[in-house]
């Protein structure tokens, strides 16, 4: 068991310094004189012990080694992170539709990279999306955005 388990101990001593932090954090409390018996101080102080005692037994007692994904996944994750980040920023200025399609069709192809596919999900659900939120749940969403007209003249 010498080699196995690395990832468990490390994992527990990250979440040990981490609850170490947040005990010593919630030390720093200030009180004011209409506080209960306890006092603001106990309940982040048990959260770090509790987190503290998971976090010994999972050094103590650990999982065998897992095994990890190749790299190609951690990028693929990363992507898609990015990707819905910038979906959360582009749905004011640019409205429902179009974000929507984007990063779905990009999130589509990370899952099964055919380009026709990924782009006719990222559409379909752009507008089912839209129809379902607008119309089914009665959300107030811009298809457009609020300064696009898409009437004539």
């Amino acid at each position: 068991r010498g080699s196995q388990a690395m990832s468990d101990r490390i994992f527990g001593a990250l979440v040990s310094l981490v609850a170490l932090g947040f005990i010593s954090s919630a030390t720093n409390v200030q009180t004011s004189f209409l506080s209960d018996p306890l006092g603001p101080k106990v309940f982040p102080i048990m959260i770090g012990v509790v987190a503290l005692v998971c976090a010994t037994a999972i050094m103590l007692k650990p999982d065998e080694d897992p095994v990890w994904p190749p790299p190609k996944v951690f990028l693929s994750l990363f992507i898609c992170g990015v990707v819905l980040f910038a979906y959360a920023h582009a749905l004011k200025p640019f409205g429902f539709l179009a974000p929507t399609a984007v990063c779905t069709a990009i999130l589509s192809y990370q899952i099964h990279p055919k380009i026709k596919t990924a782009i006719l999900t990222g559409l379909g659900l752009s507008i089912g999306l839209f129809l379902l939120f607008r119309y089914g749940l009665g959300l107030s969403l811009f298809a457009f955005p609020r300064n696009f007209n898409v009437t004539a003249g």
